[in-house]
C-alpha cells in the first residue's frame, strides 16, 4: 500500500491514548498530519467530524447526553441518574469511582460484571448471587426431588457450584437439615393462615400406607374451595404410623392433627378406604367432635367411602375369572424382560407385523386392578406377535390360547367403562362429589346388563361383580345425590330418575334424600348471619319487571279499569302478591324451579355457583362445602409415591 496514499480511515487507532476514551477526535479543515506510521498523509479536505466508538465498560451503565447551550458534554448513570463530565479530557475514572458506589449497584460485584476484553468487549455479565437464596433454592431441591441432606457434601456437586459461582457455597448436610425444617415451618405458617381464612368448611381424606418393611405412615389431606371458588388441596400431614392401628389410635392421632392446625370445628367430611378399623375411628372421631357442636347435621354425613378403592374390590372380584389367563400374559412379559436377546427378538418382531413398538408391554402390580387392565390392553395390542413367537422360540411357553384371548378381549372391552369411572374418580383439582351418582348409576346398569348376558362367562364374572356393588353400593350415598341436586345441569331430575330406575317408582329412598337436601339446607339457614335473608325480586334475573309490564298494557285495559277506579289499587295488590309468592319460597325452592343448564355445555360448577353467590347466599355455601368433598382418597395415597 502507498503510505502517500492513506486515508483518515486507515488512521491506527492503537495511537490515541486509551485514558482518553469515550472522547472525541476531530480533525481541523485543511490540517496537515506529518510523519503517522511509515510516511505522509495528504492534507485532507473538507470532510465531516469522525466519532470514535466508546470502548470503556463503564458505557454500559452510563448514557450520553445531548450537549447542553454552554457546550459542554455530560453522560447520566442509567441506575440512579447522576451526570458526569464525559469529554476526553476528562477520561472515565470519575464514572469508575460512581460505579463502585452507586447505591443502585452497590450489591454487584462490577469487576465480576463485565466479561473480559478478551472474549468481545464489556458486554454484562452474570451479576451477584444471593447466597440465602441460594440456600432457600437447594431446601427446595431437596424436598421436590427426594434428595438425601448429604446431597450438599456430594464432592462433584460442590465442584460443579464452585465452578458457576464463587460468590455461593454449600452448607453443611446439617445445615441443610436447618434450613429444610425452617421452610417446612414457613409453608405451614402460610396454610394454616389459608385454612383459617377459608370462607366454608374443609373435607379431608386419610389413608394409612404399610411400607415394603411393615412401617406404618400415616397422611392427611385437606380439601376446600376458597373464596375465588377455586378448589384447593394441601397435604396437612405426614408421618410414621407406630402400631396398633386401631381406631382408637387413629382418631387420636387425627383429632391432634386437626386441633393443631386450628381446624377441629371446621370439618365437613372425610374420605376414607374400607379398611375394618376405619368405621370405629369415625364413630370416635365423630362423638368427640359432636361434644363440641363441631359438625353439620350431628355428623351424618362425616364418612364418605373411597370410591376408587370400592371399584378396585368389584373389579378385582370379576378379574378372577381370568386368572389362569392374567398369569400367562404376566409370565409372558417377564420371560421377554429377562433377557436383552429376547427383547431384540420380540421388538424385531414387532417390528416384522407392523405394529409401534413405542406402546411398550406395561406390566402390572396385582393389588392394583387398573394396572392390570393396562397390562391385558398392551397383551392384546401385540397379540400376534406373542402367536410369532410362540412358533420361532421353543422355550417361550406361556401364550394364552385362542379362547383365552377372546376372554381377555371382552374383559378388556367390559372393564374400559371401571377405568374410565377411576380416573374421574381420582381427580383432586376438580369437583368429583357431582361426579358419584352418573357414574355409580352406570356401573348398575352396566352390570344388570351382563347380569342377563347369554355369554355364560360373562354372567359369571358380572355376578361376581355385581355382588360386591351391593355390597357397598346397594345404598347411594345420600350426600353425593344431593351434590348432583347442586349441578345445575341435573338438579332433582336425574336423582329421582335415577331412584326410579333402580328402586321403582315408589321409592322411599327418593323421599328420604329430598328430605335429607331440605334438613342441610335448613342447618346452614340457621348458622347463617343473614338466616332470616329471603331472596327478594331485586336479586332475581331483571328481565321484564311489573315497571315494564304497567308501560305495554294496552290503552284500552287501562282505559276499562280506569274507568272504575280500580287501577291504583288493582297494581298495588299484583305487586304484593308477587313479592308475597317469592318470599314464602327458599332459596333452594327457587333454585331447583329454574330451568335446568343444557346437559352439553360444558359447565364450570365452581364458575357457576361463583356467578350465583349473591343471589343464593346460604344456599352457595351450603354448595361450596358439598362440591369440597372428595369421592376418592387418592389425593393422600399418592403422596406415598414419590412419583405422585
Amino acid at each position: 500500500m502507498d503510505p502517500d496514499n492513506l486515508d483518515v480511515e486507515d488512521i491506527n487507532s492503537e495511537s490515541m491514548e486509551e485514558d482518553y476514551d469515550g472522547g472525541e477526535t476531530q480533525l481541523e479543515e485543511d490540517q496537515e498530519i506529518n510523519d503517522f506510521g511509515k510516511g505522509k498523509v495528504k492534507t485532507l479536505g473538507k470532510k465531516p467530524p469522525r466519532q470514535r466508538k466508546s470502548t470503556s465498560k463503564v458505557w454500559s451503565l452510563f448514557v450520553k447526553l445531548p450537549r447542553g447551550k454552554d457546550g459542554k458534554l455530560h453522560c447520566k448513570c442509567k441506575m440512579c441518574g447522576k451526570t458526569y463530565r464525559c469529554e476526553s479530557c476528562y477520561g472515565t475514572g470519575n464514572m469508575r469511582r460512581h460505579m463502585d458506589n452507586c447505591p443502585k449497584i452497590a450489591h454487584y460485584d462490577l469487576e465480576q460484571m463485565f466479561l473480559s476484553k478478551s472474549t468481545g468487549g464489556s458486554m454484562l455479565a452474570v451479576n451477584r448471587k444471593d447466597p440465602q437464596v441460594f440456600r432457600d433454592m437447594v431446601s427446595c431441591a431437596i424436598v421436590c426431588h427426594d434428595l438425601p441432606f448429604q446431597f450438599v457434601e456430594w464432592t462433584w456437586i460442590r465442584r460443579i457450584i464452585e465452578y458457576l459461582s464463587s460468590d455461593v457455597t454449600l452448607v453443611s448436610r446439617n445445615t441443610a437439615k436447618a434450613d429444610v425444617m425452617k421452610m417446612f415451618l414457613r409453608e405451614k405458617s402460610k396454610i394454616k393462615t389459608m385454612l383459617e381464612h377459608a370462607p366454608g368448611r374443609i373435607c379431608l381424606t386419610c389413608d394409612l400406607w404399610t411400607s415394603i418393611n411393615t412401617d406404618g405412615f400415616l397422611c392427611l389431606t385437606a380439601h376446600f374451595i376458597d373464596r375465588n371458588w377455586v378448589l384447593r388441596k394441601r397435604v396437612l400431614n405426614f408421618c410414621v404410623m407406630y402400631p396398633p392401628h386401631d381406631g382408637v389410635s387413629l382418631s387420636q392421632k387425627i383429632n391432634t392433627w386437626l386441633h393443631e392446625w386450628g381446624i377441629g370445628n371446621k370439618i365437613f367430611s372425610i374420605t376414607l378406604d374400607n379398611a375394618s378399623s376405619n368405621k370405629a375411628f369415625v364413630d370416635i372421631l365423630k362423638t368427640q367432635m359432636n361434644l363440641h357442636k363441631a359438625l353439620v347435621c350431628d355428623g351424618e354425613f362425616l364418612h364418605i367411602r373411597c370410591c376408587a378403592h370400592i371399584l378396585n374390590l368389584i373389579v378385582q372380584d370379576g378379574l378372577k375369572e381370568i386368572d389362569e389367563v392374567v398369569l400367562k400374559i404376566r409370565e409372558s412379559i417377564r420371560y421377554i424382560k429377562g433377557s436383552q436377546v429376547r427383547k431384540q427378538k420380540f421388538i424385531e418382531s414387532v417390528n416384522h407385523v407392523g405394529l409401534d413398538s413405542k406402546m411398550g408391554m406395561r406390566q402390572d402390580v396385582p393389588t392394583r386392578w387398573n394396572s392390570t387392565f393396562l397390562m391385558l390392553q398392551s397383551a392384546l395390542y401385540y397379540r400376534r406377535v406373542w402367536c410369532a413367537l410362540e412358533m420361532l422360540d421353543s422355550n417361550y411357553k406361556h401364550c394364552p390360547s385362542p379362547t383365552e384371548w377372546e376372554k381377555v378381549e371382552k374383559i378388556a372391552t367390559f372393564l374400559q367403562h371401571f377405568y374410565d369411572v377411576t380416573c374421574s374418580f381420582s381427580g383432586s383439582n376438580y369437583p368429583t362429589s357431582n361426579l358419584y351418582f352418573p357414574n355409580v348409576l352406570s356401573t348398575y346398569l352396566l352390570l344388570k346388563k351382563n347380569l342377563e348376558s347369554s355369554d355364560v362367562f360373562m354372567k359369571n364374572m358380572a355376578t361376581k361383580m355385581y355382588s360386591k356393588y351391593d355390597k357397598y353400593w346397594g345404598d347411594f350415598s345420600v350426600i353425593l345425590a344431593i351434590a348432583l341436586v347442586l349441578d345445575p345441569r341435573y338438579k332433582m331430575t336425574f336423582v329421582e330418575f335415577a331412584y326410579k330406575k333402580v328402586y321403582g317408582s315408589e321409592s322411599v329412598e327418593l323421599d328420604n334424600v329430598r328430605n335429607k337436601l331440605f334438613s342441610l339446607f335448613n342447618e346452614y339457614m340457621m348458622h347463617s348471619t343473614r338466616s332470616t335473608r329471603r331472596v327478594t325480586s331485586n336479586s332475581l334475573p331483571s328481565g321484564s319487571g311489573s315497571h315494564e309490564s304497567e308501560n305495554i298494557t294496552t290503552s284500552s285495559m287501562n282505559a276499562t279499569i280506569s274507568s272504575l277506579d280500580l287501577l291504583e289499587e288493582y297494581e298495588s295488590f299484583e305487586r304484593y302478591e308477587d313479592t308475597s309468592l317469592l318470599n314464602k319460597k327458599t332459596q333452594l325452592e327457587l333454585y331447583l324451579d329454574e330451568p335446568k343448564v343444557e346437559k352439553t355445555m360444558k359447565l364450570d360448577i365452581l364458575n357457576f355457583w361463583r356467578g350465583n353467590e349473591v343471589r343464593f347466599p346460604e344456599l352457595s355455601m351450603m354448595a361450596r362445602d358439598v362440591l369440597s368433598i372428595p369421592v376418592s382418597s387418592v389425593a393422600s395415597e399418592s403422596a406415598f409415591s414419590v412419583g405422585g
